[in-house]
């Protein structure tokens, strides 16, 4: 068997590896995920160096290894470069590639993911930066559904009843329960609703039941469609918007996602963190 391998991929992570090399984490699609070294590329110089870059699309020449593949020959196909001009654009992409590898395989083909992720990060790199939290829920929520795990959020998980917002209604309110896989109407609830239970800080013991309003759950029920920035404005919209204000309903459902995907993976999204504090600062 040939110890040399051909593969297209993506740069989802690369960590320094001794004084000039780089463990790269690559998303291919006929290979699912790969690590391999890209020897000497952190030199100055080096023919790797650009290649073995975050969100580089190579064409690879690998070389088998007892413990390590290593990366001798890249070629570029794509690279996304308004990401790392704006720390909000290369924080929410950071965040996506770390969901999309809690949810690859290795020595499996992952050609949906890998189309799928490169898509979403079409819209982060293009998306104005008033949208990139809501193509952050969008990209998180597709990446959740096409691993068969996205929370249900038209129908009620205990009594499969549609849920249809209504936005005239400033009392309706809908539970979101991770346990039970998404919403939950009132009634199918076996909890009961506290005055101004919703979005608190963590608990150390039992989470409280989680309200969302009627605007929570239109903007959950649109994460599912094929296109997001282009047909949902953000809101609230005002004569001369805050970003931060604009964006606060965006800020809740990127919070509650992140807790339905920490809770089913069981890990935190370590790169969450850089979100909260790049648009706590916008």
């Amino acid at each position: 068997m040939s110890r040399t391998y051909k593969t297209t991929g993506i740069n989802l992570k690369a960590v320094p590896l001794g004084e000039t090399d780089r463990l790269l984490t690559i998303l291919t699609p006929d290979l699912g995920v790969v690590r391999a070294v890209a020897p000497g590329s952190r030199k100055h110089q080096s023919k790797l160096g650009g290649r073995s870059d975050l969100f580089v699309i190579n064409d690879c020449l690998i070389v088998k290894g007892k413990r390590l593949d290593k990366l001798v020959q890249a070629e570029t196909l794509r690279t996304f470069p308004k990401l790392s001009q704006h720390l909000g654009r290369l924080t929410t992409s950071q965040y996506l590639a770390e969901v999309a590898l809690l949810t690859a395989l290795s020595d499996s083909p992952q050609g949906d993911l890998f189309y799928l992720f490169v898509e979403h990060l079409e819209r982060l790199e293009t998306s104005p930066q008033s949208a990139l939290l809501a193509a952050l829920c969008h990209g998180l929520y597709h990446l959740l559904a096409l691993a068969g795990v996205a929370p249900e959020v038209h129908r009620c998980c205990v009594s499969q009843a549609e849920i249809v917002p209504d936005l005239l209604d400033p009392a309706w309110r809908v539970e979101f329960s991770s346990v039970s896989g998404g919403l939950v109407l009132p009634a199918a609830s076996s909890r009961v609703k506290q005055p101004g239970e919703r979005y608190g800080p963590a608990q150390s013991g039992p989470r409280l039941p989680l309200w969302l309003t009627a605007m929570d759950v239109a903007l959950l029920q649109q994460l599912s469609k094929p296109d997001l920035i282009s047909t949902l404005p953000v809101y609230p919209a005002q004569p001369n918007p805050n970003i931060a204000k604009n964006q606060e309903p965006w800020f809740r459902i990127e919070r509650l996602l992140r807790q339905y995907a920490q809770d089913y993976f069981e890990r935190p999204i370590r790169s969450a963190a850089l979100v909260d504090v790049c648009f706590a600062t916008v």
